[in-house]
């Protein structure tokens, strides 16, 4: 159904790639996220949520270095671990927080100068525009829904993202005590695509903002291209959103393997919100951003 679409989709879809690591730890985190261009110039479209990681991993590791930089001069104190203590406060360190993300943007451009971020004010949208680059590495670009009114109950849709990170070209430098890409290792990560039907468009302050879908949308698919089987783009994968269903079972007893055993189960019905094609093109042109329709 969605195979030529997918086909024309996938020259501007592009993935960035993230590597992570916790306080404390020298294990590897690896991420995916997504991002599809508008124009040929350098422009793309992905989530706030995503931009904003991008924008703040300077900021993350800075204030780490801040850290590791008091924590040096008082390593010969004799209260060494409650100064330690006092500095994991200050500074906010815990085993699970993030100290440090290193990004890629994959087969987007090539040696871009200058990476400029616009955030949406209200919505999980924001434009990544690249500057000063050699080439584009992306081929074609998003054409969008002219006409809204198409989007409705039932309306059969696709999206488009790298959901599952198989990249492996990083490594831990024990060294310099940090994370780093590498040129060994698999560079590359699969797209995956999911269809689902429009359930309800979502609606604030008397504006539709939002198209939800009847399947999530995977982690790694933010700020992928909604789209239908003529590639037309709809929309952008947001987030998920988790409605309860209501048919709770609390202690039931059940025979499991043979063996009596009491289950609890919480049921949850897992929905795509992709932000509404409206939203984006009003967006780009606040921006100046040339952007195309059918």
């Amino acid at each position: 159904m969605f195979v030529e679409a997918i086909e024309r989709v996938d020259p501007f879809v592009r993935p960035i790639l993230s590597i992570m690591r916790t306080y404390g730890g020298s294990e590897i985190i690896p991420a995916c996220s997504t991002m599809f261009f508008v124009n040929e110039q350098g422009c793309a479209v992905t989530c706030r949520h995503v931009a904003e990681s991008l924008q703040n991993a300077d900021a993350i590791y800075q204030n780490f270095l801040g850290f590791q930089g008091e924590r040096k001069l008082h390593q010969r104190d004799r209260n060494y671990l409650q100064k330690l203590a006092q500095l994991e406060q200050k500074y906010g360190l815990k085993p699970e927080t993030v100290i440090r993300i290193r990004h890629q943007f994959m087969q987007a451009v090539e040696q871009p100068a200058q990476v400029v971020f616009h955030f949406h004010p209200t919505q999980d949208l924001a434009v990544i525009r690249f500057l000063g680059y050699r080439k584009t590495l992306y081929s074609s670009y998003a054409v969008f829904l002219r006409d809204s009114s198409k989007i409705k109950q039932g309306k059969y849709l696709c999206r488009l993202g790298y959901p599952f990170p198989e990249f492996r070209n990083y490594r831990y430098n024990t060294d310099l005590d940090d994370i780093e890409w590498t040129n060994d290792g698999r560079a590359d990560t699969p797209r995956f695509p999911i269809d689902g039907i429009v359930t309800r468009l979502r609606a604030e302050n008397g504006q539709i903002v939002a198209v939800e879908m009847s399947t999530p949308g995977l982690l790694g698919q933010s700020g992928g291209p909604l789209f239908d089987t003529n590639g037309i783009i709809y929309g952008m994968q947001s987030i998920t959103r988790h409605l309860h269903l209501g048919f709770d079972v609390v202690d039931r007893e059940v025979v499991v393997n043979g063996r009596r055993t009491k289950v609890s189960n919480h049921p949850f019905l897992n929905v795509g919100d992709c932000v509404h094609v409206d939203v984006i093109k009003q967006f780009l042109r606040e921006l100046g951003i040339k952007y195309y329709e059918e």
